[in-house]
């Protein structure tokens, strides 16, 4: 069911999209790790056991995940350490190219996102971003 419009989803502008079974509840084209905030933020509270799309699965965006209520996702890319966590949550996962961890932009480091969500829990990482968001005015992600 869900692998049809991940097809679509990877053909589209969209960077973010959430089911609750078949039904479209939330998309997104904005970029990082905003879209999956404010997810959280508006809509989790609604949504229990929804299916996320997102371009990039990194450990962040797996932790944010978590807090979605999500059971299953498809991503393009994702790091191992999110599917640790994914494993540790019990969260189905389709990634398609799986890396060691996400990196920068400079494709040199560990992106900082990444590296800010080592070893923490999926609420904990959530708190951490409410407050950097707050503070930056949510250029962040």
């Amino acid at each position: 069911m869900y692998q049809q419009r991940f097809n679509q989803f990877l053909a589209g502008t969209d960077t973010l999209q959430v089911y609750d079974g078949g039904t479209l509840v939330f998309s997104s084209r904005r970029d990082r790790l905003l879209p999956l905030m404010e997810y959280v933020d508006r809509l989790s509270s609604r949504h229990k056991q929804v299916v996320i799309f997102d371009k990039i699965m990194g450990n962040a965006a797996a932790l944010l995940s978590v807090k979605a209520g999500c059971r299953e996702t498809y991503s393009p890319l994702g790091s191992q350490i999110a599917i640790e966590t994914f494993d540790r949550y019990g969260v189905e996962y389709h990634i398609g190219r799986l890396v060691p961890y996400i990196q920068k932009d400079n494709a040199e480091d560990m992106c900082p996102m990444e590296k800010l969500s080592m070893d923490k829990e999926p609420g904990e990482f959530y708190e951490i971003m409410r407050n950097i968001i707050g503070q930056t005015g949510g250029n962040h992600g």
